[in-house]
């Protein structure tokens, strides 16, 4: 299907969460728990821009196939190209690396709380540069409730693992959640474009501005093969986490906006735990559930619906 030329532009107001939004969050929450467990088993094997370069050129692969299947096209033109440079530089190239080299040295758990540093960073952002996600005391109380409530889940063990020698990482890994914050809201400009098409163009011009820097610094063609468990992780990596991630990803933000779209750093870490007590019958902690209400009061607290039935005004 081919549509007319697009320029990107400021969009019009945002749609509250519906169900089947709320759903598709809960969904992307579930692919994207994943990202930190594909990616710490890759990083073993496999140098940090080596790793990116593979997720998004596979991702791409993945979404352009699907693109093609569906006759969707995109409508290119030179603004929105160098548009879509500055959303590939600010949602792949700068986070996927900065996350990327901070899991050589942290604990998956460790990246997860930080990442969920994304909401607060992205309601930041929006107060200052959009009109219609302004800060509420609400979305604020709900983006501190929610952040709280991933810290409680994840235990003090983890906490006191702040600064110390693994502060550098630590530093990587908040630089990657305030490039996810501006990319959310920079995101909000393409609007009316069909999600698949902005995600194969965003991951496509990704793997381009990576590839010759992978190929001064890495000189992948020298490193050893890597084992059958790594390239499946890869792989993961690239189909699930990246490929069918921002096809959905784009559909929320487009329809939902910055803040609504950050939220889903809450879930990660929920889906993380709730699928390995279902899945690998690990038992869940009572602080786990102290998380899990805190983080629920806090999503409730940002989508202001639940305060407005209960007091007729938006919290």
């Amino acid at each position: 299907m081919s549509s007319p030329s697009v320029r990107p532009g400021p969009p019009p107001g945002v749609a509250p969460m519906g169900p089947l939004d709320w759903g598709l969050l809960v969904l992307l929450s579930a692919i994207w728990g994943g990202s930190f467990f594909f990616g710490k088993i890759a990083i073993a094997e496999i140098p940090p821009l080596t790793m990116v370069l593979a997720r998004v050129a596979i991702g791409a692969t993945v979404v352009w196939l699907i693109a093609r299947l569906r006759g969707i096209s995109m409508p290119l033109d030179a603004g929105l190209v160098a548009a879509m440079v500055v959303m590939a530089l600010l949602n792949n190239v700068v986070p996927f690396s900065l996350i990327a080299w901070s899991q050589q040295h942290l604990p998956s758990g460790l990246s997860a709380i930080l990442n969920a540093a994304t909401p607060l960073f992205t309601v930041l952002v929006a107060q200052a540069f959009t009109r219609d996600e302004k800060l509420t005391p609400g979305r604020l109380a709900g983006v501190l409730l929610g952040f709280a409530g991933v810290a409680v889940m994840m235990g003090p063990a983890l906490l006191g693992r702040l600064g110390g020698h693994e502060l550098p990482a630590q530093l990587a890994a908040i630089g990657a959640t305030i490039s996810y914050g501006l990319s959310a809201v920079y995101g909000r400009r393409f609007r009316g474009l069909p999600p698949l098409g902005v995600a194969a163009l965003q991951l496509t011009l990704s793997s381009l501005m990576l590839l010759p820097a992978v190929m001064i610094l890495d000189a992948p063609w020298r490193l050893p093969v890597p084992s059958a468990h790594v390239l499946g992780a890869l792989i993961g990596l690239g189909v699930l986490s990246t490929g069918i991630a921002y096809i959905i990803f784009f559909r929320i933000l487009g329809r939902n906006g910055a803040t609504n779209i950050s939220l889903v750093t809450f879930l990660v870490p929920v889906s993380a735990v709730l699928l390995g007590a279902l899945v690998l019958g690990e038992a869940l902690e009572p602080r786990e559930f102290i998380g899990f209400a805190l983080i629920a009061v806090g999503l409730a607290a940002i989508d202001g619906r639940p305060a407005k039935m209960l007091f007729g005004r938006r919290g």
